[in-house]
């Protein structure tokens, strides 16, 4: 099976050796996405705007793979404080209508420059 490499410019370029997404078939796996400006390359300040930006980076990328949130069929979020999860799942519920995507939350020491927040996905086409 072949693979292609999805990228935009309007999510954060890859800070390391990986890339945006790869498409392998009709699934698209996106990589974790921080809550970094896209302009800027710097984190935006609060829980929820690093949430929002976050979920704004991942759409980016899912555009590019000619997809939406509609298509993600698996999230992971990784989280700083698992005190902030009601807040992901305020924000969440902006970006994802019924039926939503299995997902995962998983508490973590630290995240890259500092994030409170990193999320990946898993896209299935059409």
């Amino acid at each position: 099976m072949s693979k292609s490499v999805i990228n935009s410019d309007k999510a954060p370029a890859a800070i390391g050796t990986y890339s945006q997404a790869i498409k392998a078939g009709n699934t698209v796996y996106l990589s974790g996405q921080i809550p970094l400006d896209p302009q800027t390359m710097e984190l935006v300040e609060g829980f929820e705007a690093q949430t929002v930006q976050v979920f704004e980076n991942l759409k980016a990328v899912m555009q590019a793979a000619g997809g939406s949130f509609k298509d993600v069929v698996k999230l992971n979020i990784f989280l700083t404080d698992l005190a902030h999860f009601a807040t992901v799942n305020e924000v969440m519920g902006r970006y994802f209508q019924q039926p939503y995507p299995a997902r995962a939350a998983i508490g973590v020491a630290a995240l890259p420059k500092g994030a409170q927040v990193e999320m990946d996905a898993i896209l299935v086409l059409e």
